[in-house]
């Protein structure tokens, strides 16, 4: 499933609207990337599905903030 790990951003539904405003059903999906990091406390690399936005919490806030944030709200492992 599309699904970011650490923000848990997933796809949301909308509409596409032509020119007379006609609306079809459609999704938008999470920019998300396969992405390995190198976690030191356990001394091994782990591959995540994250999104843009969960990289860019991870470089904020460091992996094991990042993934102690996203286990606490069971959203991966």
């Amino acid at each position: 499933m599309k699904v970011c790990e650490i923000t848990g951003k997933k796809a949301v539904v909308g509409n596409n609207v032509s020119h007379s405003n006609h609306r079809t059903k459609r999704r938008f999906s999470p920019n998300l990337k396969t992405k390995r990091y190198f976690l030191e406390e356990e001394g091994r690399w782990i591959t995540l599905k994250v999104s843009a936005c969960g990289m860019k919490t991870i470089n904020k806030k460091g992996l094991s903030a990042a993934l102690k944030g996203a286990k606490s709200l069971n959203r991966i492992y």
